[in-house]
């Protein structure tokens, strides 16, 4: 339950953010649900947002993609590498961690034993 209830604070909270500063962007080329659908479902697309849900498997990684500015919540976090264009980092992401970062591209590999998941709102 407390789970539920931090996702729901960080995601009424990034909701506001997202409303006073939504771009006028509905392009989707190389958004993450376009070249990676096998790992990320679109729950909710709007003129304000995309929220979406990322499953990596052990040993998956999805496809090179980008972001607007967004909120990840981790449902469960696991072990990863998350590459940009100039680094990679290897992270032990914990289970309710919640980030925020501003627009990117970057791939993500699941290098853990266990399924990572994340509820991702993003601008548009």
């Amino acid at each position: 339950m407390k789970k539920v209830a931090n996702f729901l604070a960080a995601l009424l909270a990034t909701g506001t953010m997202l409303t006073g500063c939504a771009m006028a962007n509905d392009d989707n080329t190389g958004h993450a649900h376009i070249v990676s659908p096998k790992h990320y479902t679109l729950l909710l697309e709007n003129e304000n947002v995309l929220v979406l849900k990322m499953t990596l498997q052990p040993g998956e990684e999805d496809t090179w993609h980008k972001h607007n500015a967004e909120t990840v919540y981790f449902e469960d976090g696991g072990k990863a590498i998350i590459k940009t264009a100039d680094k990679a980092m290897t992270l032990e992401i914990p289970d309710g961690y919640v980030m925020w970062h501003d627009e990117w591209e970057h791939q993500v590999k699941n290098i853990g034993d266990s399924t990572i998941t994340a509820i991702i709102v993003e601008a548009k």
